[in-house]
């Protein structure tokens, strides 16, 4: 009898698990989930602010100061050309959808590990928590969208007609916003780096994006296409500009690959996160 143990060649192929995603079945879940999406980001609104003097006053604040301080610098210490209009309106015009985008990933990204005791005790789509998060942040928008208004008051200054696309502007938007979101929560569970890295890489990503200054001052004309490719945040902000501020349409170029993109960002990020959601537990 030979003492050599079989060399041990990996489970039989029956024992493999492999996810099959069924997009009916998972869309179906999702809509039952609309209850618990809510929960989530009424409990997570509730205790962002809990037991501080300011309150909710601070979805009010923070977006203002972040906005004076930059509009000082900028606009002075820089001088950068704001098309004839005043600089602290072309700022926050930019400043509203990045804000809205960085805080669905700084919150949204680590919103699985964030309630991992959820996640091991309850079974739901796991999708609602990075959901919730881009929920959340909607809501931070809407209060800080309040200042854009005053900024508008106090200027003299009135949205033009061509606003009309802004909701166009912020399909893109979202697609991006939550493909970007839920790939990142699932990958901040098995690379838990990311949940220190993410603040730092973001705090940085604003000086890619045309918030402080305008697209074609960031990038030049013949990268700007790659630019939208592979960013678009940069086309959109670009786009809220155009129409809110200068009375034109979005570069309709431009805005075609950003729409792609967005939608190769929402299914690839979705497919990713559905593949690794089965090892979440595990990993926990």
């Amino acid at each position: 009898m030979s003492s050599t143990a079989p060399a041990l060649s990996g489970p039989a192929p029956e024992l493999i698990y492999k996810r099959r995603i069924r997009p009916i079945q998972m869309a179906r879940e999702l809509w039952h989930a609309r209850p618990l999406i809510s929960a989530l980001t009424e409990r997570e609104f509730r205790a962002r602010y809990k037991q501080t003097k300011m309150g909710y006053a601070w979805a009010f604040f923070t977006p203002l100061i972040m906005m004076v301080v930059l509009a000082v610098f900028f606009g002075r210490a820089a001088n950068v050309q704001a098309g004839g209009f005043p600089y602290a309106v072309f700022l926050y015009v930019g400043m509203l959808p990045w804000t809205f985008f960085q805080n669905s990933l700084n919150k949204g990204g680590v919103s699985i590990i964030s309630n991992m005791s959820l996640v091991n005790k309850v079974y739901c789509p796991r999708e609602v928590f990075p959901l919730s998060a881009i929920a959340g942040a909607v809501i931070d928008l809407g209060i800080a969208a309040t200042i854009l208004v005053g900024l508008f008051a106090g200027y003299r200054v009135m949205p033009e007609a061509e606003s009309v696309w802004v909701p166009v502007l912020m399909l893109i938007q979202v697609a991006f916003t939550i493909g970007v979101t839920v790939l990142l929560s699932a990958l901040v569970v098995y690379l838990r780096d990311l949940r220190q890295v993410l603040p730092m890489i973001l705090q940085f990503a604003i000086f890619a994006v045309p918030v402080m200054v305008g697209l074609d001052d960031l990038v030049a004309k013949s990268w700007q296409p790659v630019a939208s490719a592979l960013n678009p945040m940069a086309p959109v902000i670009d786009g809220y500009r155009r129409t809110i501020l200068f009375g034109e349409p979005p570069r309709l170029g431009l805005l075609a690959i950003a729409s792609v993109s967005s939608l190769v960002y929402l299914i690839g990020g979705y497919l990713v996160f559905k593949k690794l959601e089965t090892g979440f537990a595990d990993v926990a």
